[in-house]
């Protein structure tokens, strides 16, 4: 098999495919040729991990797992494709076809431009401050992974604002942090889809507020600004189209959403953290198997608080959806709640808040959301 592997890497493939996996936590794995190297990229169920090889590297990474983990290979080069099938008892096949019309297309730097809402090759400062592009404008290749998930945010969003007709934006960033995301979101709203926006980002830490200010000058963006602030008492004398939380901690999340529901905003984006508050209240005599465990008591506490954070919205007029997302930072999973206005009957309302209600009796829960509704009287 060796041989036949250092033949076939030898004729200059650009897409490489295992598959038929065996005993292996890697349903598939995709290799592409880039500039200098091979990206590995290894699938499982739910996420995608990346590393990066030379052709002697590939070449011994390929012996290790074919035969063992994975029993197919196909090879594309520029003219042939070659699918090598490999027995339990380690026979090698391999057929050999002519592809120059259905092979798939090279994954070249033209074509990964026409995939990503914030194209590489343009000279974009935030990107550049944050190690991800060079002053060409081309991606730093370990940065890859970021610039990935900057763009896949950006896509959350872009997929709730693309159908609607918008002249002017009004945007509040609560818990904005070093704002990596909230620089280039107005970037995208400003330079790609040429649609004013103001944008204001809240936090708690005055060094940061002085920096992300002073980046916002640097880079001319003139209706971005940062203030210092807690998320509780906050205020706004506008209307608010759209409210950003990511990472506020705990029940700063719940502020966040309460003030987007008193606002009557538009478009909701929140990435819960450290949901502490339920952890600390759940219990239950009949359903105890989901809190005698550390671990299990967490993360079930965790899910139900974003569960009735976002049937609540439902209850106040939001299409909520929960989606995957992982962060900036390359913390674990995250959810992503994002909610857009729309008409709810009473009997939605009804219905949702009577789900939040029983699991609440069930586990002896007060959560603050609901606690700030019901006060306020939105439900």
């Amino acid at each position: 098999m060796q041989e036949q592997i250092h033949d076939i890497l030898q004729s200059l493939p650009y897409k490489l495919i295992l598959s038929k996996a065996k005993n292996c936590e890697y349903r598939k794995v995709q290799i592409l040729k880039k500039e200098k190297n091979y990206q590995i990229e290894k699938y499982t169920q739910k996420q995608v991990f990346h590393e990066n090889l030379d052709k002697e590297e590939l070449e011994v990474y390929l012996l290790q797992e074919l035969g063992t983990h994975f029993f197919q290979m196909n090879v594309w080069n520029a003219k042939v494709e070659y699918q090598m099938m490999i027995s339990k008892k380690g026979k090698v096949h391999i057929i050999e076809k002519n592809c120059t019309k259905t092979a798939p297309k090279e994954q070249t730097g033209h074509n990964r431009k026409k995939k990503y809402l914030i194209p590489e090759g343009e000279m974009i400062e935030p990107l550049v401050d944050m190690g991800i592009f060079t002053k060409e404008g081309k991606i730093v290749h370990s940065m890859y992974d970021k610039y990935r998930q900057i763009n896949r945010f950006v896509e959350l969003v872009d997929d709730a604002v693309k159908n609607r007709e918008l002249t002017y934006l009004n945007i509040i960033d609560f818990g904005c942090g070093k704002s990596y995301l909230t620089f280039i979101l107005y970037h995208y709203f400003t330079n790609i889809r040429k649609i004013p926006v103001h944008m204001t980002g809240l936090d708690l830490k005055e060094d940061v507020i002085e920096k992300c200010n002073l980046a916002a000058k640097k880079y001319g963006y003139e209706n971005l600004h940062f203030e210092l602030g807690d998320i509780c008492g906050y205020q706004s004398n506008e209307q608010v189209d759209m409210v950003i939380t990511l990472h506020a901690c705990d029940t700063a999340t719940d502020h966040a959403l309460y003030h987007a529901v008193r606002w009557n905003t538009e478009m909701i984006f929140s990435v819960p953290c450290c949901q502490h508050e339920l952890n600390s209240q759940i219990q239950s005599e009949d359903y105890s198997i989901l809190t005698r465990y550390g671990l299990i008591k967490e993360r079930t506490a965790a899910l139900m608080t974003d569960a009735i954070r976002a049937n609540l919205l439902e209850a106040c007029g939001y299409k909520t959806d929960i989606l995957e997302f992982v962060d900036f930072a390359h913390t674990p999973k995250n959810l992503l709640i994002r909610a857009k206005k729309k008409p709810v009957s009473k009997d939605q309302k009804e219905k949702r808040i009577r789900e939040v209600e029983r699991l609440m009796q069930e586990y002896h829960l007060q959560p603050t959301f609901y606690q700030l509704l019901k006060e306020a009287s939105y439900i």
